[in-house]
């Protein structure tokens, strides 16, 4: 998801309250879409089971962050994207960019 005007804090306590309270919420795109305060009530209040983040609101994440205190929480550091496969990928996909802007194509 890219991070614009209509993308930021898509996700907030609306959202939190539409959920099971036996869900977990999970967030490997962009930290800024999330509005990371009514994800942190939503998992301190029990209205979700839990959350798996890679990415975080503030990056990097700050010490004094209450997600980093919850149980109910797994936290990555914004790795998600790091298998192998994934990496080759990508290499391959930022060699044939530069190739097409060698030739004068928009990558």
């Amino acid at each position: 998801t890219p991070l614009t005007d209509e993308t930021y804090h898509m996700r907030g306590e609306r959202e939190c309250k539409y959920m099971k309270d036996t869900a977990c919420f999970v967030n490997i795109s962009r930290g800024k879409t999330v509005d990371e305060k009514a994800l942190i009530r939503a998992l301190q209040e029990g209205w979700i089971k839990g959350a798996g983040l890679d990415v975080f609101e503030k990056e990097p994440i700050a010490e004094d962050n209450p997600l980093l205190q919850l149980e109910n929480v797994t936290l990555l550091p914004h790795i998600g994207s790091a298998t192998a496969k994934i990496r080759l990928n990508m290499f391959k996909q930022a060699a044939q960019n530069m190739i097409d802007a060698v030739y004068g194509k928009t990558p």
